[in-house]
């Protein structure tokens, strides 16, 4: 979305945290470039979904100029520890700064809404666009291209729930674990911590390390039940639910409606 004004500053990063991927980045060193910074956490399924978009942003624009920081601000226990988010960093592969935004500071800040939520800044460090949540990749993709001044073909779609038009279910809302019952998603995640195994879905999961892990995708939006089960030196802090296509039912009605209203 664009700012509904465009005298919206980016503040400045605070002193003292931790960076990653960098020394600390400050508005000076950013001067005269459009920069993207995200807020993310690496145990929040729907950032981890966002990821491979912000990444493939940083490699194809960071040559043209475009700066990513990404802002790591912790939703559950085990992403609040700078160390496992450093550790999530090298796991995940994500090679432009990151700063581990401890106690909410930035956040706080930016007055942000929830994760993942990204903010494009102009080189004046004027706010040109944002987007909360998942999904609107390539208006991002667009108002990204237009600041540096480019022109090329946008990322495809990582998921078929990604694509432009595409029609979503809500799903059910996150809830605290370890958690057993019925849900209504595309994808079900549990932010797992410990060392050991876990079983859902006829599937053994090899917990290793802090993070989210999917647990069953769907090919569209699904009504389902959630059996978790932990093995021993294994702890469920909470399992997510991400969106899901709507079922054909719902698709035609929206074909309809499109239809008549061009029609009209």
């Amino acid at each position: 979305m664009r700012p509904p004004k465009g005298d919206i500053f980016a503040p400045e990063f605070p002193p003292g945290l931790p960076w990653i991927n960098s020394e600390p980045q400050t508005l000076r060193l950013c001067s005269g470039h459009p920069f993207l910074i995200e807020f993310w956490d690496f145990c929040r399924a729907n950032s981890i979904r966002t990821l491979p978009y912000i990444r493939g942003w940083h490699e194809r624009y960071g040559p043209d100029g475009l700066a990513v920081i990404g802002v790591h601000s912790a939703g559950f226990d085990p992403s609040a520890d700078p160390e496992n988010v450093r550790a999530a960093v090298r796991r995940l592969r994500i090679e432009h700064p990151v700063v581990v935004d401890v106690d909410h500071v930035i956040w706080r800040t930016y007055e942000n809404l929830g994760w993942p939520a990204r903010y494009l800044f102009n080189g004046e460090a004027a706010l040109h666009h944002y987007h909360y949540g998942e999904g609107g990749y390539d208006e991002t993709e667009l108002a990204i291209q237009e600041l540096l001044g480019v022109q090329r073909p946008l990322l495809q779609p990582v998921r078929p729930e990604d694509a432009p038009g595409a029609l979503l279910e809500a799903q059910t809302d996150d809830v605290p674990g370890p958690y057993t019952g019925t849900y209504e998603a595309g994808g079900v995640w549990a932010v797992l911590e410990g060392r050991g195994t876990a079983t859902a879905f006829g599937r053994r999961i090899t917990v290793r390390h802090p993070g989210v892990y999917e647990l069953i995708s769907h090919p569209e939006s699904t009504r389902g039940v959630v059996d978790l089960r932990l093995g021993a030196g294994v702890r469920c802090v909470a399992v997510c639910f991400t969106p899901g296509l709507a079922g054909p039912g719902v698709q035609g009605r929206a074909q309809a409606r499109r239809r008549a209203r061009r029609a009209g």
